[in-house]
């Protein structure tokens, strides 16, 4: 079982920064999973922010926030972070980490990621 916990969410004006942490645990957790952020804002559906493969060669970015975030994993701590900068109200939602067992790429797919963390709030002030 594999075990998905963020971390790093909070309140933060517009232009602000915001680090999300998600920290994998768990016997069959692998190296060579992929990695991806999500996000739910209130009404919407959940959509793909980013996602970083196994290999960490390749990284993959919704449009809307290209320049803005940057996704990274240390393999040490078995942790994936979402580095955002210049935050915006429309950045408001909750945002969850995911890892697939099934492919080693960016996946930007939601069906392809197995594990899910619980989420964490980030809501950005205007």
């Amino acid at each position: 079982q594999v075990q998905l916990v963020e971390s790093g969410g909070g309140l933060v004006q517009a232009g602000g920064s915001l680090r999300l942490s998600c920290a994998a645990s768990g016997r069959t957790f692998g190296r060579w999973y992929a990695m991806g952020w999500f996000r739910q804002a209130p009404g919407k559906e959940r959509e793909f922010v980013a996602a970083i493969s196994g290999s960490t060669t390749n990284t993959a970015y919704t449009d809307s926030v290209k320049g803005r975030f940057t996704i990274s994993r240390d393999y040490v701590k078995n942790t994936v972070y979402l580095q955002m900068n210049s935050l915006k109200p429309e950045d408001t939602a909750i945002y969850y980490c995911a890892a697939s067992s099934r492919v080693g790429v960016a996946a930007m797919t939601a069906t392809l990621y197995d594990h899910w963390g619980q989420g964490t709030q980030v809501t950005v002030s205007s």
